[in-house]
C-alpha cells in the first residue's frame, strides 16, 4: 500500500551534474519541462553541488519560464563545508557545520538561487558529529514558521541519529537520502530501513546504478550482478538492466524515492518503465545472492 503523505515522489530527477553537462539556460529548461511531460517533477540539488554553483544555474533556467516553478519541488541540503580552492579555503579542512546560523544563512542563499520565496524540502547534508540537535531543531522550526521551508529531512544519516533529531522536532523529518542500489546494499542490514518503515519516511536512494558499475564493473561482484541482471531482464522481456535494477529497489517495502542522475531523457524514460515491473521474490532474492556472492541462511 502507497504511502498516503509521502511527500517526495517515487521518482527525483538529480541535478548534481548539472555544471559538467555544460548546457545552456534554454537546454536545462527544456529538459526539466521534458522530465514534468513524463511525470517526473520533483528535482534533488545541494548547496555544495557544482563547487556552489548549481543551483544558481538551475534558477537562471528557472526565470526563462517561472511558471515552471510551480510544476516541480525543490529539494536541497546543506551542511557540508568543503574547502574549495576558488573559494579562498585553500589549507583549510572540509569540514561539516550543522550550526543554526549556518542552517538558516544556507537555506536563505538557496532561495535566492533558486529564485524562489519557498523550499519544498531541505535535508542536512551528512552527519555532523558536533551536531546539536536542539540547535538544528531551532533552525528548522524557525525557517519553518517564516515559511522558507515547507518540509524537513536528512542524507546519510544512521537510525540514531535520525531518532535523535526527530526527539526534538515536533513536525516530522519526511525523508533520508542515503546510497542504496544492487551493488551497494548496507541499508538493508543496518537498520536504515527498517527505520524508515517503521516511521513511514520513505527514503531518496542516491546513486541506484552505483555510478555506472552495473553496466561496466570489472570486479567480481559487478560482474556476477551483470550476469543475473541480464538473465532477469531476459525472463521479464525487457531490454535494459537498468530497469531491472531499479524494479529491485521498488520491491522495497520502505517504498523509497529514486535519485536519478542523468542527462539522457531515455534513462528517465526507462526508470518510468521499471515501475510497471514485478519481480517475483525469487528473482529478488537471486539478484541479492549474486551481490553478496552467497545464499541466505
Amino acid at each position: 500500500m502507497q504511502n498516503p503523505n509521502r511527500v517526495i515522489a517515487p521518482l527525483v530527477m538529480g541535478f548534481w551534474r548539472l555544471m559538467d553537462w555544460q548546457w545552456s539556460k534554454q537546454q536545462c529548461l527544456a529538459y526539466l519541462q521534458h522530465c514534468i511531460e513524463l511525470g517526473v517533477t520533483d528535482t534533488d540539488h545541494a548547496d555544495i553541488y557544482g563547487e556552489y554553483e548549481c543551483e544558481a544555474a538551475f534558477g537562471e533556467a528557472l526565470k526563462l519560464a517561472p511558471q515552471v516553478r510551480e510544476q516541480i519541488k525543490i529539494i536541497t541540503k546543506c551542511g557540508i563545508r568543503p574547502a574549495f580552492a576558488k573559494k579562498g579555503l585553500v589549507g583549510k579542512a572540509n569540514h561539516y557545520d550543522s550550526s543554526k546560523a549556518h542552517i538558516i544563512a544556507s537555506a536563505q542563499q538557496s532561495l535566492r538561487n533558486f529564485n524562489t520565496d519557498r523550499l519544498d524540502v531541505l535535508l542536512i547534508h551528512r552527519p555532523d558529529y558536533l551536531m546539536d540537535a536542539d540547535e538544528v531543531a531551532q533552525a528548522f522550526t524557525q525557517l519553518k514558521q517564516q515559511g522558507d521551508v515547507l518540509h524537513f529531512g536528512v542524507s546519510n544519516f544512521t537510525p540514531s541519529q535520525v531518532q535523535l533529531l526527530q526527539s526534538r522536532l515536533d513536525f516530522e523529518l519526511v525523508t533520508n537520502q542515503i546510497e542504496c542500489s544492487v551493488y551497494q546494499m548496507k541499508a538493508l542490514d543496518d537498520g536504515t530501513l527498517d527505520q524508515c518503515q517503521q516511521l513511514s519516511m520513505p527514503p531518496m536512494l542516491w546513486s541506484p546504478l552505483a555510478g555506472g558499475k552495473l553496466f561496466s564493473g570489472q570486479d567480481d561482484k559487478a560482474k556476477r550482478l551483470f550476469a543475473t541482471l541480464t538473465q532477469v531482464a531476459e525472463e521479464l522481456a525487457v531490454d535494459a538492466i537498468d530497469q531491472v535494477a531499479y524494479a529491485w529497489l521498488n520491491m522495497l517495502p520502505s517504498q523509497p524515492s529514486i535519485v536519478l542522475g542523468t542527462s539522457n531523457i531515455k534513462r528517465v524514460e526507462s526508470a518510468i518503465a521499471a515501475s510497471k515491473l514485478s519481480l517475483t521474490r525469487e528473482q529478488w532474492y537471486r539478484i541479492w545472492q549474486a551481490s553478496t556472492g552467497h545464499s541466505v541462511p
